[in-house]
């Protein structure tokens, strides 16, 4: 018996894969052994980047409350204790937009705790 190729699904498969690669430099585009390598890496490292951007925001929320709670003579840690035991419901993401959008509304947050 003869052995069969199918063209059709392998031409398929590496369209797809050349098609992520559009856009890249040099032979990542178009070069079909260099173009999966590429897209594969760029895969993982997006894989792994969705989760490393919510490490940064987060950090970055913290950063803004802190600076905030700082010009009304609170610390971070002291500011998010206090919003704890008040049972204040408002998530970091949330604190930070007021910190920097809102400093009248932050301010009135801080005075409630204090």
């Amino acid at each position: 018996m003869p052995r069969s190729v199918n063209s059709v699904a392998s031409r398929a498969r590496r369209k797809k894969i050349l098609k992520l690669a559009k856009g890249y430099f040099g032979r990542r585009k178009n070069v079909w052994t260099v173009a999966k390598n590429a897209v594969e890496k760029a895969l993982l490292y997006a894989y792994r980047d969705r989760k490393t951007r919510k490490r940064n925001f987060r950090k970055l929320w913290i950063q803004r409350i802190n600076a905030a709670a700082r010009l009304h003579g609170m610390s971070y840690s002291v500011f998010m204790d206090k919003i704890h035991k008040n049972n204040i419901q408002l998530n970091r993401k949330v604190l930070a937009d007021l910190a920097m959008n809102h400093p009248e509304a932050f301010k009135a947050v801080v005075e409630s705790v204090k």
